[in-house]
């Protein structure tokens, strides 16, 4: 294993997708942090992070928490302020 070194970052995102971020976590037995890693370090190598049964498992967590975002959307998104 290579040694690394984390630091702590104050992301904000979208809730339905932190939702979703968490369950594919826990479905994955694996922390937050450890899964946007490998979705990075997957996307910076242009490969696929999910096998499809995973994707699946997604697809359902998206249905249940209503996350209806899709890449397209990635660049078009305006936070709305209560």
């Amino acid at each position: 294993m290579k040694k690394i070194e984390r630091m702590q970052t104050g992301l904000r995102l979208e809730k339905r997708m932190v939702k979703v971020l968490k369950g594919t976590a826990e479905y994955l037995d694996i922390s937050m942090s450890e899964l946007v890693e490998c979705m990075a370090l997957h996307a910076f190598d242009g490969k696929l992070v999910f096998g499809e049964v995973t994707r699946g498992k997604i697809e359902a967590l998206r249905e249940v928490y209503g996350l209806e975002l899709s890449s397209a959307d990635a660049h078009g998104l305006e936070e709305e302020f209560q």
